[in-house]
């Protein structure tokens, strides 16, 4: 009986001890989030385009943020700091290191170009290069890391972006130099929520945040189109400025929504799989976001 109650003791004991370790692990968790933000709270975002990948995925291998955009869009750093390393890498492509004077470093891979030099000191906002996909890349888009300390082969000291901009998602439009990219509150959502009258008469009413890019991803149009149709001749937008926008997803193209596969896509627009991956130039494995046109006839 002595034993039995030496037992329940000794289990409570154990209980007592787990649930004090899970407090200290969730306070640490807590309070390295804090650092993180804290060292990185002045940081504005390194380009405008859409989340197309984030932190943790591919197996846990994706050590960084995708952001898709046009080729040849501008990319800034997101701080004061001095490029460490400026060069074309068979996996990079053409990437810029930049460490910064926190100790933090961040990384632009894929670019088009890049328009800063090694040991080059560069200032918050500066632009770094050019949205690209060279190397291994499936397609235009920005690889941004973020490493508390130097960057090492095996990442170690990676942290997810997330981390100092703020929560977002796949399929997200994100805003270039802004402390907070994910201002696209304004933007009208998913082609299918948009006001029907709107779509009907082919007219887009401008919300705080919007940019040409972003709605230009709206209706599957290029920036040019939408500039050349409104006689636009600056990029600059004004809240509520009304733009003429042509035909809404023209004949023989699937604008993407959430959840969404290729496998679907294929189905319900009666299209070989195989075909519809050969006519928009995809990876069978590479992934497809809201908002996305697919060419399907």
């Amino acid at each position: 009986m002595i034993f039995d109650y030496a037992k329940r003791l000794f289990i409570v004991f154990l209980l007592t001890v787990s649930v004090f370790m899970m407090f200290l692990t969730e306070n640490a968790a807590n309070a390295e989030l804090d650092k993180v933000s804290g060292d990185t709270s002045s940081w504005t975002f390194p380009v405008e385009g859409m989340i197309t990948d984030s932190y943790g995925t591919r197996s846990g291998s994706h050590k960084g943020m995708d952001i898709g955009g046009d080729i040849g869009s501008p990319v800034y750093s997101v701080a004061k700091g001095k490029v460490i390393k400026s060069y074309l890498s068979d996996s990079y492509g053409h990437v810029v290191f930049i460490r910064h004077e926190n100790g933090y470093e961040t990384v632009y891979a894929h670019l088009q170009s890049r328009l800063v030099d090694e040991n080059q000191e560069v200032a918050q906002g500066q632009q770094l290069g050019r949205l690209g996909n060279t190397g291994r890349s499936t397609g235009a888009h920005l690889h941004f890391e973020v490493h508390r300390g130097e960057w090492t082969i095996d990442k170690e000291n990676a942290v997810d972006p997330y981390r100092v901009f703020g929560q977002g998602e796949v399929g997200q439009l994100v805003f270039a130099k802004e402390k907070d990219p994910f201002q696209a509150v304004g933007v009208s959502g998913t082609p299918e929520s948009l006001p029907e009258e709107s779509v009907a008469e082919g007219v887009h009413i401008v919300h705080k945040g919007e940019t040409l890019w972003g709605i230009s991803r709206q209706y599957g149009m290029s920036v040019e189109e939408i500039m050349q149709k409104n006689e636009l001749k600056s990029s600059v937008l004004k809240v509520n400025q009304r733009l003429m926008i042509p035909a809404f997803s023209p004949k023989g193209q699937y604008v993407v929504k959430q959840g969404d596969t290729l496998y679907s896509i294929s189905k319900a627009q009666r299209i070989d799989m195989d075909e519809l991956v050969s006519r928009n130039d995809l990876n069978p494995a590479s992934a497809i976001y809201p908002r996305q046109v697919l060419k399907v006839n």
